[in-house]
C-alpha cells in the first residue's frame, strides 16, 4: 500500500517535472507479527517489505529524476537482535546511478553517517555536533554514473500464513500463543523484544535451535526479562 502511494506521488511529480529534494518512506512490515496465528509468516512479511522497496526503486529508476537520485535504505534499529558478528549491526543499502555497483562497503557507519551524507548531497548544514563530526559515506559512490533501470522481482513466498494455534503442538504452539499476546498495533510499541527476537529465530531456524547466548531452546515463560 505504501509503495502504491509513493508511486502515485511519483507519477504526479513526473507530470509536473518537480520532485521534492528529500522524500522519506516508512515500510514497516519487516517488523513482522511473529508467528501470530492467521497472520502472514515472518518470512512473507519481510518479502512484502522487499517487494515494496523493489517497486519504489523500479519506479524511480524509470523516472526522469533517476540521473540525480540517491536512495538510502536502513532499518530504524536492529531491535538488539544478534547476528553472526554483533547485535548492534543493521542493514544499510544505497542505490542510484552514482552508487558503486556490486560492492560491499565494510567501513564502519552509523545512522549519523547516513544523515550526514544526505545533508552533504542536499547542501544542508549539519544539525548538531554529532553529524558535523560524522564522515559522509563517500566510499559508496563513484563519479561514473550507471543509468541502468532496476527491475523488480516478485518473491515467491508472498502470501504464506502462520498456522492456527490448534494445528500446532509443543514449542511452536507456545510461541504462536505468545506472539498473539504481543502488541503489534504500531511499530516498536511491543516492549518485549527478547520474546520477539526469539520467536523470529525459532520460526527461521527451528524450535530446537538455541538462540545465540542461550544454552538451549527456550519456551516463552523461560525468556529472561530485559535480555537480548
Amino acid at each position: 500500500h505504501r509503495a502504491d502511494v509513493f508511486l502515485r506521488r511519483l507519477a504526479d511529480w513526473q507530470r509536473s517535472g518537480d520532485m521534492p529534494d528529500l522524500a522519506i518512506v516508512h515500510l514497516p512490515n519487516d517488523h513482522t507479527t511473529g508467528t501470530t496465528p492467521g497472520y502472514p509468516t515472518p518470512q512473507a512479511q519481510v518479502a512484502d517489505n522487499d517487494l515494496a522497496l523493489g517497486r519504489i526503486l523500479q519506479g524511480l529508476s524509470a523516472s526522469r529524476f533517476w540521473n540525480e537520485t540517491a536512495v538510502f535504505v536502513v532499518e530504524d534499529d536492529a531491535q538488539f537482535g544478534v547476528d553472526h558478528v554483533d547485535g548492534h549491526r543493521t542493514i544499510a543499502l544505497v542505490a542510484g546511478p552514482y552508487v558503486r555497483r556490486g560492492t560491499v562497503d565494510s567501513t564502519f557507519y552509523s545512522q549519523v553517517n547516513l544523515v550526514r551524507t544526505i545533508e552533504q548531497i542536499l547542501g544542508l548544514p549539519p544539525m548538531n555536533r554529532m553529524d558535523v563530526a560524522a564522515t559522509p559515506m563517500s566510499d559508496a559512490f563513484t563519479n561514473t554514473p550507471d543509468l541502468t533501470a532496476y527491475r523488480v522481482q516478485r518473491p515467491e513466498i508472498l502470501g504464506a500464513t502462520n498456522q492456527p494455534a490448534s494445528a500446532l503442538q509443543g514449542p511452536a504452539r507456545a510461541w504462536a500463543e505468545a506472539s498473539a499476546r504481543m502488541d503489534f498495533s504500531v511499530p516498536d510499541v511491543e516492549a518485549n523484544r527478547p520474546l520477539l527476537n526469539r520467536v523470529l529465530w525459532y520460526a527461521t531456524k527451528g524450535y530446537d535451535v538455541p538462540y545465540p547466548g542461550d544454552a538451549r531452546a527456550l519456551l516463552p515463560n523461560e525468556v529472561p526479562a530485559g535480555g537480548n
